[in-house]
């Protein structure tokens, strides 16, 4: 099993759910963050005035899978978040050891 994680666009996240819900990914979880890379922040106009943010706001996306499932959903993601623009973000794969469903106590792949 795998865990992928992406940090993506905020204005992304309905199309990489819905292609990502098309593969055949059963859930997932999504956190509001903040970060930069290596456009360094933004500027942004507020009321008028320029002010720089060092700080870009971003979506968190967490997708367990399978090892088979797992190349796809990440070519999956990539697609679906691409803009072609600086700031477009990352995607990393992590080995998952172990899934655990709370309400069945279904495990690992089963458990996804």
């Amino acid at each position: 099993m795998k865990l992928i994680i992406a940090v993506v666009k905020p204005f992304k996240l309905d199309e990489v759910r819905e292609a990502l819900t098309a593969l055949g990914v059963t859930g997932m979880t999504v956190t509001e963050v903040k970060g930069f890379g290596r456009q360094k922040g933004q500027t942004e106009i507020y009321r008028g005035a320029e002010y720089t943010t060092n700080m870009v706001p971003k979506v968190k996306i967490e997708v367990a899978v399978t090892d088979a499932l797992a190349a796809r959903a990440v070519e999956t993601i990539q697609q679906a978040a691409h803009t072609g623009a600086i700031g477009d973000g990352k995607i990393f794969v992590v080995e998952l050891a172990q899934a655990v469903r709370i309400r069945t106590g279904e495990t690992n792949e089963t458990a996804l």
